[in-house]
């Protein structure tokens, strides 16, 4: 597998692809990266974890002062916190991608996955063929050269939370023989149903017992749903979907900051700004220029 190829589709990744949020567990994703060649590094850590997949060469990986060695569909994970280092003398083609769990939006069965994450003594997994992960490594990549197809954004978010999903399966042997991730088919309809009409009705105030009418439910239940389904309030869903549109329209169009406050539901412009600058640590104006600045930017692999 030439990465050289790849590169561009890195970029696509780096340009759109930070937070993923689904069923009830919301990551923030630091960076993407493709090597074709990887050398050495120094002992060093990281705050959050670092997922490494070796498509070719040799090398070792040390973790906590402990070594494993590194060969052709290797997969390797860099906990929280811990000590660790790639040495190879003829060089590694890589595969990586660092992320961490955003626990004050994620449910608790999420918070406890990845607890289990950071405490996996399995942090080296070999395969005699690609691995289930290297598959969807691929597949991402492979769509993110693909900037001109109709839902681009939204099949690369897709693939990404699966290979996230995949990752934490491979250092994770538990969620393998448990369906807790599985949405509980009794509310799942109603679920698919409420999402759906907020989505459709961004614009309108989404107050949760209209919502609720509209299902012919009541508001307590319709609420129960999104803690229980998802792990989030009905309110906080509704206002991550307004930013999450947002964030599109601002990327998409020309439409003005204050079309898109009323656009999405919001109450008024400077109300907008406030909720859209705590949750992208950035203000709706600034998200725009550096977003237009990234795509009039020459990328050189040199």
């Amino acid at each position: 597998m030439d990465l050289h190829k790849y590169i561009s589709g890195k970029i696509s990744l780096n340009d759109y692809l930070h937070r993923l949020n689904q069923n009830g567990a919301s990551f923030q994703v630091h960076y993407w990266g493709v090597m074709p060649q990887h050398y050495d590094t120094p002992l060093h850590k990281h705050s959050f974890f670092e997922v490494c997949y070796v498509v070719e060469g040799k090398g070792i990986y040390t973790d906590d002062y402990s070594s494993y060695l590194l060969q052709e569909n290797t997969i390797f994970l860099s906990r929280p916190e811990v000590l660790h280092q790639i040495k190879s003398e003829k060089g590694l083609s890589l595969l990586y991608v660092a992320f961490e769990l955003i626990e004050s939006e994620s449910s608790e069965s999420w918070i406890r996955i990845v607890e289990t994450a950071k405490q996996c003594t399995e942090i080296v997994v070999h395969g005699k063929d690609e691995i289930e992960t290297a598959l969807l490594w691929k597949s991402l990549l492979i769509q993110a050269t693909k900037r001109n197809n109709e839902f681009f954004e939204e099949v690369l978010s897709n693939i990404a939370y699966s290979l996230i999903i995949s990752i934490l399966q491979d250092f994770v042997p538990d969620l393998n023989k448990s369906n807790h991730m599985n949405i509980p088919e009794k509310y799942s309809m109603l679920l698919n149903q409420a999402q759906l009409y907020i989505h459709d009705n961004l614009s309108n105030s989404l107050k949760l017992t209209e919502v609720a009418k509209h299902l012919h439910i009541s508001g307590r239940h319709l609420s129960r749903i999104f803690v229980s389904e998802l792990g989030v309030s009905f309110s906080k869903y509704v206002r991550d979907e307004r930013i999450n549109r947002a964030v599109l329209l601002l990327k998409k169009t020309n439409l003005s900051i204050k079309e898109i406050a009323e656009e999405t539901g919001f109450i008024n412009v400077q109300y907008f700004t406030r909720v859209f600058t705590t949750m992208m640590q950035t203000s709706p104006g600034r998200f725009r220029s550096l977003f237009v600045d990234i795509n009039t930017t020459t990328y050189s692999d040199n």
